[in-house]
């Protein structure tokens, strides 16, 4: 990267604030400071020799004068100077454009004017004073960075910033930024916003750059395929046509439980806090419990292969090749309905809690009131199979063997867009806000918006996958994509551009498939094996975390920022405005 774009640690470590500042609104501290710094560097002309009577009368004259005629004569004055009399007069003019204008102004515009400033140049400003560093390093102000940014703290930072906040009143802030939104009051202890945009920073180099040099692999279910794979809270659970599940940890890749009952393969599974869901050929779901894997309950009632299902609070509701949907209490087992009105295998279900929307390879969408167990409506539209959907409680995206994508109110059932590109199967897709990105048997990965229908990008090309894609990931600023070539490639999802081959299996050109992929912030979980012996199955689990616990800690870490500050000219007139 570029030596513009770096910052070193010891700066980084520099800008370390020392204080919190409670309340921007209301700070003694603060003034004083301000006025002392403003006292030690007050901008004034160097003394000059005593001017004669009749310069002095002329410039009195001139006192007089328009603005016009001053220019104009300060134009000659130029034109008939020496050199060395032009360099005097530009290090006086200098010197009276060095004038420190944020520490002048009241702290409330201070920081609103630096809220346009980038992260690289906020650090650069800490070290300027004093009083710079405590506008630069304010928390309220890196909480806007994070929120610019799209940055959603791990439960562990979001408990930290929030657990020992305090409650902001800061009007300004408030209703000038934005930033008191969601129902939060808090703020979080000085510098603890700042930490949390810089780890994630140091996350996001990480994933770019951070050679992968080592990882935890994990050999899995052997000679057997893994047909589901679920990751929360450094737990791995893989499901296996070996009629087993296996529960891992993300940390030290030891087994921690073997979870065996079912009597087929296991072909859809889910973990939710220490539930554990899994859904099998044998006809039933078990519920697990994740810390000891004892098994709760056997849920019985479908007549054919479970194939998916959608755990939300306590239900669950399961889809069947028997053509039919069940929702179950997994607290006592019980089934609670059964949605009948698809006519042929059921396979894919999404659930919000209250609405299920449910694919099937009658080409169908059902949406469902899983209260009462009533249809509200079907949308049909599809040619062939529903082989994956997404739903965001707005949206009902769904993805087909007949290669189009649609778009779906969810309230109306209304087709909003048929989405046209893609040339085989969408097997696997991912929605986040009005982002879609797709993955597809015909090697090709595309991103779309699903307010206007229009493909933004097609992740293919020279270093685009080989074979038919297996499972799309999205993070905050990338698409992670995997195939039966035997790769997982990062893609930067802002531009379309690839990143880089994150696994390069050695057995990919002869057999070798990635089979499944999943991700948190920090790890990239894979399932790998092949069809024909190739490849031995087996998870691999790749860490891009920064390498302290304490998040500030973080800071320190950080290399690398661009200074992008969004600062327009509009801005700038009103700053120099306030001095004219």
């Amino acid at each position: 990267m570029g030596k513009d774009n770096t910052i070193s640690e010891t700066m980084c470590a520099d800008a370390v604030p020392t204080s919190y500042i409670k309340n921007s609104m209301n700070q003694s501290r603060d003034d004083e400071e301000l006025n002392e710094f403003n006292d030690d560097n007050d901008v004034s002309l160097p003394s000059a020799s005593p001017l004669s009577s009749v310069l002095a009368e002329w410039l009195t004259v001139m006192d007089s004068w328009n603005p016009t005629d001053r220019l104009n004569v300060i134009y000659h004055i130029i034109k008939r100077s020496e050199l060395d009399e032009l360099g005097h007069m530009k290090r006086l003019i200098d010197s009276l454009f060095q004038r420190d204008f944020i520490s002048l102004l009241p702290k409330e515009l201070a920081l609103y004017i630096l809220s346009f400033i980038g992260p690289k140049d906020l650090l650069q400003g800490a070290q300027t004073c004093r009083y710079w560093r405590i506008l630069c390093d304010d928390s309220l102000l890196w909480k806007e960075k994070c929120r610019e940014a799209g940055i959603i703290p791990s439960n562990a930072m979001a408990q930290r910033i929030h657990g020992r906040g305090e409650a902001q009143n800061n009007i300004f802030w408030t209703n000038q930024l934005h930033l008191g939104g969601n129902g939060s009051s808090f703020v979080p202890n000085y510098g603890s916003w700042k930490a949390a945009y810089i780890r994630q920073h140091n996350i996001e180099m990480n994933w770019r750059w951070q050679p992968i040099k080592s990882q935890i692999s994990l050999r899995a279910h052997t000679e057997h395929w893994i047909t589901c794979l679920e990751f929360s809270s450094n737990r791995i659970v893989t499901g296996s046509d070996d009629t087993t599940l296996r529960v891992w940890s993300a940390t030290t890749g030891r087994c921690l439980l073997r979870l065996v009952g079912h009597t087929g393969g296991v072909w859809s599974a889910q973990i939710s806090g220490t539930t554990i869901i899994s859904g099998s050929t044998d006809r039933t779901l078990r519920v697990w419990n994740a810390d000891t894997g004892a098994c709760l309950h056997i849920l019985e009632g479908h007549t054919s292969t479970v194939r998916c299902m959608h755990l939300f609070g306590k239900k669950v509701v399961s889809g069947s090749r028997d053509t039919t949907l069940r929702v179950w209490n997994v607290d006592n087992g019980e089934c609670l309905h059964v949605l009948v009105g698809h006519t042929a295998a059921v396979r894919c279900v999404q659930y919000n809690g209250k609405i299920a929307v449910s694919g099937a390879y009658d080409s169908m969408i059902r949406v469902w009131d899983v209260e009462s167990g009533e249809c509200l409506r079907t949308l049909s539209g599809h040619a062939d199979r529903i082989y994956t959907l997404r739903f965001d409680d707005m949206h009902i995206v769904s993805g087909s063997l007949d290669t189009s994508i649609r778009v779906w109110d969810a309230q109306t059932g209304i087709c909003k867009h048929t989405l046209m590109g893609h040339r085989s199967l969408t097997s696997v897709m991912e929605l986040r806000n009005n982002l879609l990105v797709s993955g597809n048997a015909d090697s090709t990965v595309k991103i779309w918006d699903i307010t206007t229908g229009q493909c933004l990008f097609t992740l293919s090309g020279p270093n685009g996958h080989l074979g038919p894609v297996t499972c799309v990931r999205l993070l905050n600023k990338f698409v992670i994509t995997s195939s039966d070539d035997g790769t997982v490639k990062l893609w930067d999802i802002a531009t379309g551009a690839f990143v880089r081959d994150l696994v390069k299996l050695h057995s990919g050109e002869s057999g070798g498939k990635v089979w499944w992929i999943t991700a948190s912030e920090t790890k990239l979980v894979c399932a790998v094996g092949s069809h024909n012996g190739t490849e031995t199955t087996k998870l691999l689990v790749l860490d891009f975390g920064v390498n302290s616990p304490e998040y500030d800690d973080g800071m320190r870490d950080a290399s690398t920022f661009t200074s992008n500050s969004p600062l327009k000219p509009e801005h700038l007139n009103i700053m120099c405005s306030l001095f004219r």
